[in-house]
């Protein structure tokens, strides 16, 4: 009698992220690898068979969403990338609230969390979301407490932020279906020397993936910038709060940045109403608020002046895979310009 073998189905949406799903993937191929019999197997499917694009332009062959109609996975995983609201469908909300009843665990790569929310999944429990969308996730379903960890576990349901986070979300998923030891040589065979768990922060102030370069009062200023993007302190009091003067400030800018503070503040603030402007449909004059600007005619000038369009017309224009859209950064602008 061959033993139980877990099912798992994917659930993608057009331009979902391939490297998250792959990574969320391996480890379970890893352990039929590794145990010698296969104890997980999947299946792919989207609202329509066929090839699905993913947001790298690759494609991928899925089945109907209507196969897994007498399906009763295991594990649920819903997969999504850029603009996961415009693939929220009545027949794909519906397949997830009926995994979720008939007893399968559901879980969320990357923007997936937007598509549980809508699914009704995730009322009164944490979620989180790749950090750039959690300001855009907070504003349309303030009933979930979103956060900014790498994956969040509870119960039936999980979330995870994608990218590599994903197989170590699948590795931990694992370990509850497996044991210990088989998903330890899961995490050997693929090199995850360390498996950073629930409550791992997608963003480590002190950490920098090639080393920490910049100084530690210059970072000290970007984060208190980042805790003030709503109600935005003054250079002075940024300053002080920091412990740092002006003038090395200004210098360490320059140094680091190769723009001025002020520059530097305005544009972090512009990039957080950029998500909200693409991904959200709160009026222009509530994000401006949200952003720190008290003049929507000042807001409208600076995000077209970043960002090449005025914010209404971006909303319009900017709904399609990040492939076919970008936007810098930071603007390479010397000092002494006015920030604001």
């Amino acid at each position: 009698m061959q033993p139980d073998i877990a099912e798992i189905a994917v659930l993608v949406t057009p331009h979902f992220n391939m490297a998250a799903t792959l990574a969320f993937l391996d480890p379970f191929r890893a352990a039929n690898y590794l145990s010698g019999r296969q104890h997980f197997r999947w299946r792919l499917a989207a609202e329509d068979a066929g090839l699905c694009r993913a947001s790298n332009g690759l494609e991928i062959s899925v089945e109907p969403l209507q196969a897994l109609a007498q399906a009763q996975p295991d594990l649920v995983v819903v997969s999504s990338s850029w603009t996961p609201e415009a693939f929220t469908s009545a027949p794909l909300l519906a397949a997830i609230r009926r995994f979720s009843r008939s007893g399968s665990y559901i879980g969320g790569l990357d923007t997936a969390a937007f598509i549980l929310a809508e699914a009704g999944l995730l009322n009164g429990r944490r979620a989180t979301v790749h950090y750039e969308h959690i300001d855009a996730f907070g504003e349309k379903y303030p009933q979930v407490g979103i956060c900014e960890d790498l994956f969040v576990h509870e119960g039936s349901a999980g979330t995870c932020c994608g990218g590599a986070a994903a197989g170590e979300y699948a590795l931990f998923l694992l370990r509850s279906m497996a044991g210990d030891a088989l998903a330890s040589d899961c995490a050997k065979y693929l090199f995850h020397s360390t498996v950073r768990g629930p409550g791992a922060h997608q963003t480590d102030a002190h950490l920098e993936p090639l080393g920490n370069t910049a100084p530690a009062k210059l970072r000290k200023a970007i984060e208190i910038m980042e805790q003030h993007l709503e109600t935005p302190v003054t250079i002075p009091e940024l300053c002080r709060l920091a412990g740092v003067s002006q003038r090395q400030l200004n210098r360490l800018f320059q140094d680091c940045v190769r723009t001025s503070p002020q520059l530097y503040y305005r544009d972090i603030r512009l990039d957080r109403a950029r998500g909200l402007v693409t991904q959200t449909e709160l009026r222009m004059s509530e994000i401006a608020l949200a952003s720190g600007f008290a003049s929507q005619v000042h807001f409208s000038r600076a995000y077209k002046k970043r960002f090449g369009l005025p914010p209404a017309r971006d909303r319009l224009e900017s709904r399609v895979p990040f492939e076919f859209r970008a936007w810098p950064m930071y603007r390479f602008e010397g000092a002494g310009q006015n920030g604001e």
